[in-house]
């Protein structure tokens, strides 16, 4: 047999060098018996419990593809919500960023201010201690007159001083 050549059914298989095993089968003889066997599996495929539970668990495509367009929808949506809720967050942040900047400029200035108050005081105190004691030499008060911390801190002592005054006269 050339190739190419469509073989006899009549052959037998045994005449055929490859198939070995099959010798002595016609060949539609043979064919017939494939072709059952094949119609046997597929039968067998069709009462298959696992192929008519295989088949109740199948959805048609369009009803996957309606879900899945279902969950991208609602992912673009949470997705925007997000992107929004982010935007104000950031929004927010950078607000109370501003603030704070503010808000720490203008306690620099009230801290500055005060400082050079604080300075400006010590300068005056200075000053006035200066005065004090070049006026201390030529005063003429006399220091049991003036009033002392400690006698302005108990006025209880000062009233029994007094007393004690008056009756002696």
């Amino acid at each position: 047999m050339m190739p190419g050549q469509i073989p006899d059914p009549s052959l037998t298989a045994g005449s055929l060098p490859s198939l070995g095993l099959l010798a002595g089968i016609s060949a539609t003889t043979l064919t017939d018996q494939l072709k059952l066997a094949q119609d046997f599996r597929n039968l067998g495929a069709m009462l298959s419990p696992l192929h008519i539970l295989g088949r109740l668990g199948k959805r048609p495509f369009t009803a996957i593809k309606g879900e899945m367009d279902e969950d991208d929808e609602r992912r673009r949506r949470r997705r925007d919500k997000n992107k929004v809720a982010a935007a104000r967050c950031r929004n927010r942040k950078k607000e109370r960023t501003d603030f704070l900047q503010r808000e720490s400029e203008r306690l620099e200035v009230v801290n500055s201010d005060l400082k050079a108050q604080i300075e400006e005081l010590r300068m005056e105190r200075q000053q006035l201690m200066v005065m004090l004691n070049l006026h201390r030499p030529t005063c003429i008060v006399r220091t049991d007159s003036v009033k002392t911390p400690e006698s302005e801190a108990n006025p209880l002592l000062e009233h029994l001083a007094a007393e004690k005054l008056e009756a002696s006269k």
